[in-house]
């Protein structure tokens, strides 16, 4: 750890007191976009807008600072999501952005609540709001641009930088990114702390900048610490100074925070303490102006240029660093360091005073600094350095539809990933390399061996496998800069957070990829908050969960999902396939490659299952036009399996569940009531068909006509092994009766047919469901 305070005064740099200029104009515009946006903009419902000037203003040096003198054009940067506002005063200044979007803050189809890629009119580098999550996201997008650049020499230099609040980091997100293995390795990852000690709510009680600095260096991350700037440290430099940094050290942060809201003789007052430093305290301020000693009080280094240039000088780019820089929640502002400034607006008298003070005229808000002026040459020079030349879209070649295999005897969906991946990559090549899989600890027991032994595993450098001689290792982890499998410790956030990265770097280097993560689909839930917000942010990615279910019978309950089925229904942005057989499988999982790493693409969710079954079952036509046909439907959402002359019930089944529907078909015909056999492959494509056929969506309803015609409407059993609402909807499809199967609470461990019956979903519950509905 080094602390970087400065021990003398430092001498203002040539250009500081322009920068000093747009720092302050960087926070007149930061408080009167969110004024503007609360205050002088219309707003009929009357429901609050929001916003946050003290927030923003705690960041306003930090960031100007960062895009003034420190930043590349090959530098990204994650925002706090609270500080948007100086980040779009930033890209006005710098002619990114025009005035007229200044007053759209959280308007409709304006600038968003927080920084996004997709929806602000200059893309943010990362999209944040989901706390923890943009935090984290620089180490994945550095993952990425080192895998791109082993792979393709394409993802060029560059550091990737987070500002974060200091309260973000009670996020359990942010400390499993920062322990994973692999982080300690990635020198471009640079975090800037905002330790404004405050939350929401509160001033936090506790100092905890010295136990943050211990986690981060234990983990391997080199940590500066920016705690005082040159006003205070001129005090320490004097007899009594000593004294006086002790004191300021040993304040809580409740007392440091009180001190900030009072009278200069207050402050005189109640600075020395009742230690016994308090004498050669009181004696050293006893003569200090009062103008300088409130301004000394409140000079820490996270608003002091001198420090912050030091600390970044100083960072040593051979591994990950903090820095950790002290900062008062509303700098600048009349709401500086009270414990309720999180939301708090200024009045107009406040805001009046703040123009004045910085030097603008409140009736033109958005004013820039005159040309010629030295504040608009510093912009200028900042904004060609920052200026990016546009990627070279080096395009997704075609991910083909078929394999053309058609596998036999008794297999499992989870195995036909492993074998799709190794077909891939020897019928399509080219799309084959932009494949990289990530797996948190799980590649062997979700079948991607076979894989991971053909491509190996990826290293930024090459690694010795010391077990390359040893007859009995059957999974070869040769780790190599050409590897396509990232393996992460088991985090199911940092699973999500890389490949949300990985399925972003066509858009940032031109080059794609086709990023798939395996875990256990239990743990879905786990990670679906930050997958989703990698999905909102522009990412596209495969996500497979397996195995999956009850099906997962010994496991016994806590490894038995129930609610993930739905996903698909509920996630904007994601396509979601369960298919029943290996062929299934691979026909779905080629369709998800096939909408991923290109513009207006899309993320995809397969749900997989370790029960063999009989693939004679699928009865996969051998006549190719009716293959084709077979293949669409089951890309769409779902396809006939067995079709009587009369049916008299329809059994519409998805994955593990066909072999009981079939079956439980079997005997209803042997009790005179002929039954047709639906399998769902996409629980949220057959949704959106619905939609679609009432004009509420733009997908295409074909698939409805072709697997539900109104000449076979008849009533309905759904069967799942998840949670029932799933396919409760498909009752609407012809307005039949139906009865909905499913898993509605927790398991139990057990044999596989002690398990279906004990749920409702083994032949005899489908079979009397059935006969409730046409006796």
């Amino acid at each position: 750890m080094t602390d970087l305070a400065p021990r003398t005064a430092h001498a203002d740099a040539p250009d500081d007191a322009a920068l000093r200029e747009i720092e302050q104009r960087v926070l007149w515009l930061a408080t009167a976009i969110v004024d503007h946006a609360n205050r002088v903009r219309p707003n009929p419902s009357g429901l609050k807008v929001g916003g946050h000037q003290a927030s923003s203003a705690s960041m306003v040096t930090i960031m100007t600072a960062l895009w003034l003198e420190q930043l590349t054009a090959e530098d990204r940067v994650s925002v706090k999501p609270h500080a948007s506002p100086v980040l779009h005063a930033l890209e006005f200044l710098l002619g990114q952005l025009d005035a007229s979007w200044l007053t759209t803050l959280r308007g409709f189809g304006g600038l968003q609540s927080y920084p996004s890629r997709l929806k602000d009119p200059v893309p943010a580098d990362y999209s944040t709001g989901s706390v923890g999550i943009g935090a984290t996201a620089p180490i994945w997008g550095a993952l990425a641009r080192r895998y791109v650049n082993t792979q393709f020499g394409a993802g060029g230099t560059g550091r990737q930088w987070s500002l974060v609040g200091d309260a973000e980091l009670d996020e359990g997100a942010v400390w499993e990114a920062v322990l994973d293995p692999m982080v300690a390795e990635f020198g471009e990852v640079n975090w800037v702390v905002d330790l404004n000690r405050q939350s929401l709510d509160r001033v936090v009680p506790t100092m905890g900048a010295t136990r943050l600095q211990g986690m981060f260096t234990a983990a391997g991350w080199q940590v500066l610490t920016v705690k005082y700037g040159r006003l205070l440290e001129e005090l320490f430099a004097r007899p009594g100074g000593p004294e006086l940094r002790d004191r300021v050290d040993g304040m809580s942060n409740a007392e440091y925070q009180r001190l900030l809201r009072r009278p200069a003789a207050d402050v005189r007052r109640e600075l020395p303490g009742e230690g016994p430093g308090a004498g050669a305290v009181a004696a050293l301020v006893a003569d200090v102006p009062d103008d300088d000693l409130v301004a000394a009080v409140r000079n820490l280094g996270g608003h002091d240029l001198a420090a912050l240039r030091q600390a970044f000088a100083q960072i040593d780019d051979s591994r990950p660093t903090v820095v950790i820089a002290y900062t008062l929640k509303g700098y600048g502002l009349a709401t500086e360091g009270h414990p309720q400034n999180h939301s708090a607006l200024l009045t107009e008298a406040q805001l009046a005073e703040l123009a004045a003070r910085v030097g603008v005229d409140p009736a033109e808000p958005w004013a820039g600094f005159p040309p010629g002026s030295a504040p608009a040459g510093l912009l200028a020079d900042a904004a060609a350095r920052l200026a990016r030349t546009p990627v070279d879209d080096a395009g997704t070649p075609d991910v083909p539809a078929d394999l053309g295999r058609t596998p036999s005897g008794t297999a499992t969906t989870q195995a036909a990933l492993g074998r799709t991946l190794l077909d891939l990559n020897r019928a399509a090549p080219e799309v084959g390399r932009r494949v990289v899989t990530v797996s948190p600890d799980v590649s062997s027991s979700t079948n991607l061996g076979g894989w991971v032994n053909k491509v190996g595993v990826w290293s930024h450098e090459d690694r010795r496998d010391w077990f390359a001689d040893d007859a009995e290792t059957i999974l070869h982890w040769r780790e190599q800069p050409s590897g396509q499998h990232v393996e992460l410790g088991i985090a199911e956030t940092n699973l999500v957070g890389a490949i949300g990265e990985l399925g972003a770097t066509w858009s940032r280097w031109g080059q794609p990829l086709l990023p798939i993560g395996v875990l256990y689909d239990p743990f879905v839930e786990r990670a679906l908050e930050p997958w989703s917000f990698t999905i909102y942010a522009g990412g596209q990615s495969l996500l497979v969960g397996t195995p999956s279910g009850v099906t997962l019978a010994p496991e016994g309950g806590a490894h038995q999902s129930i609610t993930t089925p739905s996903i698909g229904l509920e996630q904007p942005g994601c396509l979601s396939y369960e298919p029943a057989f290996a062929l299934d499988a691979e026909w779905c999982l080629l369709a998800a490659l096939g909408q991923m790493g290109r513009p207006g693409g899309q993320s995809a969710y397969v749900r997989l299952s370790t029960r063999p079954v009989d693939q004679a079952l699928a009865a996969v036509p051998a006549d190719p036009a009716a293959r084709e046909r077979r293949r669409r439907q089951v890309v769409a959402g779902a396809y006939p399996l067995r079709r009587v002359p009369r049916p008299a019930v329809t059994l519409a089944a998805m994955g593990a569940l066909v072999p009981e529907a079939l079956a439980a078909a079997e005997r209803l015909d042997g009790l005179g009531f002929p039954a047709d056999v639906v399998v769902v492959t996409s629980p949220g494509l057959l949704f959106r068909a619905v939609q679609a056929r009432r004009g509420l969506d733009d997908a295409s309803p074909w698939v409805l006509d072709s697997v539900f015609p109104a000449d076979r409407a008849t009533p309905l059993v759904t069967v799942l092994d998840g949670h029932p609402h799933t396919l409760a909807f498909l009752a609407g499809v012809r307005g039949a009766p139906a009865a909905h199967l499913g898993v509605t609470r927790f398991g139990q461990s057990g044999d596989l047919d002690s398990v279906y019956r004990y749920h409702g979903l083994d032949v005899g519950s489908l079979v009397g469901a059935a006969l409730d509905l046409v006796d």
